[in-house]
């Protein structure tokens, strides 16, 4: 199993990073290659997260991580594509996921 990383998705993921960083490099260092760890049990189980319940999609699906959703599509082809990653406190729509995304 692949696992792919949507422009979005790390765009999300500097974005947080650089956010943690302002108060310690380390912190935001540690957060990111943990946040990767997650993503990368993926690899073994690619459908451990939850279907999204914004969304009645059975292929989009989401892990946890602290308290930010990690949103991924299952592919066909044994890959998984990150979509998106937000703050749990954020309102689902306002991440930026593109209509074939969803599909």
């Amino acid at each position: 199993m692949n696992i792919r990383w949507s422009e979005p998705a790390v765009m999300d993921l500097e974005n947080i990073r650089n956010y943690i960083a302002r108060d310690s490099e380390y912190y935001a260092a540690d957060f990111v290659a943990r946040v990767i760890g997650s993503v990368e049990k993926l690899c073994i189980l690619p459908r451990m997260g939850r279907k999204v319940p914004e969304i009645d999609n059975e292929k989009i699906r989401e892990i946890i991580f602290q308290n930010y959703r990690i949103v991924y599509r299952k592919e066909y082809d044994n890959e998984v594509l990150i979509l998106g990653i937000i703050h749990a406190a954020r309102e689902f729509n306002s991440i930026n996921l593109h209509p074939w995304e969803i599909r």
